[in-house]
């Protein structure tokens, strides 16, 4: 008896698990396997398997001019993102460092763009855009038609993308600047270090374990974007901002190419892990805890 309550005991803790392997079976891993298994067939409009191709959902992607543009496209879209929104966080988040009367007031307008639906701030942003009535043509004299010029049209999202992403950039970093001693600065100040090398050699290394997490953050949630494509751009001019996720979209939902969509998931998926195991690799380099 007593050697059934003790295996009872033992096994007592894991079953508070099961509930959350539940949810997580459902609503993740349910949803990979089945992404894999629908990469492999070829599917009717409602998405369901039909006929067995293999890998051939695969090399018609990779066959494909369209499919390398859509990676280039985001590649490039990913850089200015991350970039973007990461100097305007680190920046924002440094100026907002020190006390100075209104700094609530500067810290709620840094931090309010993650508190801002995407597809609320593209309609905005696609309305100062406007070549006729667009304010930021008034202001600047220009006469241009930014989201839909080719040239221009990624950069515009990109920005409204960065923007976007720098409030929660804003808090990660402003809490990072919080936790650095202040008494490093003194000392520094003693030896007669200028702001420029106190930054550089006190904040940049101890700000570095919050710029990897953000780092890594970042680009996740770059590869993901899309309401601002599916708003400003539909993918276009041409093929200029078709990210991947929106060639998911449009190739599931409007060509019902679903085969050929889980296939672009499952690669995308894979991009994204690489990115993360190389960045995991590099941070035991430049990250100092």
């Amino acid at each position: 008896m007593n050697q059934l309550r003790q295996r009872l005991a033992g096994v007592s803790p894991y079953c508070y698990l099961i509930p959350c392997f539940a949810v997580f079976g459902m609503f993740l891993f349910y949803p990979f396997f089945k992404t894999i298994y629908l990469s492999l067939f070829l599917t009717d409009k409602l998405g369901k398997a039909k006929i067995f191709v293999g890998l051939e959902n695969y090399t018609d992607l990779l066959t494909s001019e369209s499919f390398y543009n859509s990676i280039l496209v985001t590649l490039i879209f990913v850089v200015i993102v991350v970039f973007g929104s990461m100097l305007l966080g680190l920046a924002t988040a440094v100026l907002c460092s020190k006390t100075f009367p209104g700094i609530r007031a500067f810290s709620t307008a840094y931090a309010l763009p993650m508190a801002i639906a995407s597809s609320g701030a593209a309609m905005i942003f696609k309305v100062i855009l406007n070549p006729t009535i667009g304010v930021f043509n008034k202001l600047t004299g220009l006469d241009i038609n930014w989201i839909s010029d080719p040239r221009y049209a990624l950069i515009c999202v990109a920005v409204l993308t960065a923007w976007l992403n720098s409030g929660i950039n804003f808090l990660y970093f402003s809490a990072g600047l919080g936790n650095i001693d202040e008494s490093i600065y003194e000392r520094a100040s003693v030896d007669g270090a200028s702001g420029v090398q106190k930054f550089f050699r006190l904040t940049l290394p101890g700000l570095s374990p919050i710029i990897f997490y953000t780092l890594v953050v970042n680009i996740i949630q770059a590869f993901q974007s899309f309401g601002q494509v599916k708003i400003l751009t539909q993918g276009g001019p041409g093929e200029s901002t078709n990210l991947i996720v929106y060639s998911i979209y449009r190739d599931a939902f409007f060509n019902y190419k679903f085969g050929s969509a889980a296939a672009q998931s499952v690669i995308l998926f894979l991009i994204i892990m690489a990115l993360t195991l190389v960045m995991f690799k590099v941070e035991k380099k430049g990250v100092k805890y």
